[in-house]
């Protein structure tokens, strides 16, 4: 016979999203503020499957121009020529610097993919009131919020070549529309991050085990 667990909510105990500190709010219904840091505590954030969805929908809707439209385009006295992310980690592959696109092709491609992915099956297994790998889906938030801090790296090298090379009349670089979508995706793969409530997938597994007693 397995022992019952109990979660924080039926101890009466909260922890704060700030300094993580696990306090006994003075009234139940209304936790009220860390009393360490003087954040707002809060039981479960609100409406966060929700959000999150939102969010993480307008990320993949914003994902498919960040990839087809350029984020940059390069002009010359005698030509200009526009790059995608896509032709841009061709073009470096091409000339010699594999290392360099294989960074653009992860950080800019797969991450941002992977992001939405990772976080549109935290969502679904919380949904279902799936029970199985509850510390592997946590790790797996984790590491997509970890990541998120990284993912506008891609913006930042634009920014630096554009800022870098002007040389005008002769050559000029500029930012193309594919950079706004780009940082549309960072943003909102960033919020819906900060939307989710990892504390909703040991929620799940508490229902699980309310409805097989």
């Amino acid at each position: 016979m397995s022992a019952t667990v109990r979660t924080g909510v039926e101890a009466g105990l909260v922890s704060c999203e700030t300094c993580d500190l696990l306090s006994r709010p003075a009234r139940g219904g209304r936790p009220g503020h860390c009393p360490r840091c003087g954040s707002e505590l809060e039981w479960r954030r609100r409406d966060s499957i929700q959000r999150t969805w939102a969010l993480l929908v307008a990320a993949a809707i914003c994902y498919i121009p960040a990839n087809i439209l350029p984020v940059l385009r390069t002009n010359t006295a005698v030509s200009s020529d526009a790059d995608t992310i896509i032709s841009g980690a061709i073009f470096l592959y091409t000339s010699g610097s594999w290392p360099l696109a294989l960074i653009v092709l992860i950080a800019s491609v797969m991450i941002p993919l992977g992001k939405l992915v990772a976080l549109a099956y935290l969502l679904i297994t919380v949904q279902r009131g799936s029970v199985a790998n509850n510390r592997d889906r946590a790790r797996l938030y984790r590491l997509v919020e970890i990541i998120g801090r990284w993912s506008m790296l891609d913006v930042f090298v634009d920014t630096f070549t554009v800022a870098l090379v002007q040389l005008q009349p002769l050559m000029s670089v500029e930012p193309g529309p594919g950079v706004v979508f780009f940082m549309a995706v960072v943003v909102l793969t960033m919020l819906a991050v900060e939307s989710f409530d990892p504390r909703l997938i040991w929620d799940a597994g508490k229902n699980w085990e309310s409805r097989h007693a």
